[in-house]
């Protein structure tokens, strides 16, 4: 690898859905100093939610072009939703092919959950869906389909199936919304979406309710930070630390 000016602590790229003003912002807080973090746009024109999220995924490889022949150590693709209607397996071969061809690891938001799900033991989730209904199924359906058992559900108000109100969610929205949702029995709570905010809710959320607490954009950073070799432990999250500093001046 040619020697760089910036970046030594990894040079990144992020591909998030057009909408989505959160995923970039959080995985720059996440992200170690020292990390650049360069990012492109998930783009369609359909009106209809679920096209889009199709459209993302089958364009992930012209999306990539974007960014020309930059030599990343990994990309992320930032949207969840993408992935939980498409075969699993399949979907990893072929995301395999595409950074095998582009020379770098290229790493789905869901397939980062799971690892992180994995790494900390996690056998049972609640989970915290921003999505409309329908998508909330699908996502809890792909994660029992992982093996996971989904202990409870919490749809955040989420506005019409298409013109959902995930990027709408702050902090205070969410945790106003999980004061009295039952999370005994799981292993550790889940906050889907790249695009809704998670970290002050994870920074609260795993004192007072003492289990890991994981979301999309958190999952997604550790394991882009591990091909470098900068992920680290820190009171913030049992997966993935040191960034409670960068956020209070966010």
């Amino acid at each position: 690898m040619s020697a760089r000016e910036y970046g030594r602590a990894g040079f990144f790229g992020v591909l998030t859905p057009q909408g989505n003003p959160v995923a970039e912002a959080e995985l720059r807080i996440l992200l170690p100093p020292g990390a650049v973090l360069l990012a492109a746009r998930l783009v369609s024109a359909s009106a209809a939610l679920a096209q889009r999220l199709t459209d993302y995924a089958q364009r992930l490889d012209a999306s990539l072009d974007q960014f020309g022949k930059l030599a990343f150590d990994a990309v992320g693709f930032a949207c969840t939703g993408s992935s939980y209607s498409r075969d699993v397996e399949s979907d990893r071969r072929r995301v395999g092919e595409i950074g095998a061809r582009r020379g770098y690891p290229l790493i789905t938001a869901a397939a980062a959950t799971e690892a992180a799900i994995g790494a900390l033991g996690i056998g049972s989730i609640a989970l915290v869906s921003p999505y409309p209904a329908w998508l909330t199924e699908a996502c809890r359906a792909h994660w029992e389909q992982r093996g996971l058992e989904v202990t409870a559900t919490l749809q955040l108000p989420a506005g019409s199936a298409e013109d959902h109100g995930i990027y709408g969610l702050t902090s205070a929205r969410v945790l106003e919304g999980l004061a009295d949702f039952e999370t005994r029995g799981a292993a550790g709570i889940l906050l889907a979406g790249t695009g809704m905010a998670s970290l002050r809710v994870i920074l609260q959320l795993e004192q007072a309710r003492s289990l890991p607490v994981l979301s999309s954009n958190l999952c997604l950073a550790w394991a882009l930070a591990r091909v470098s070799g900068a992920a680290t432990l820190g009171p913030e999250s049992r997966l993935y630390g040191g960034w409670a500093a960068r956020l209070a001046v966010a």
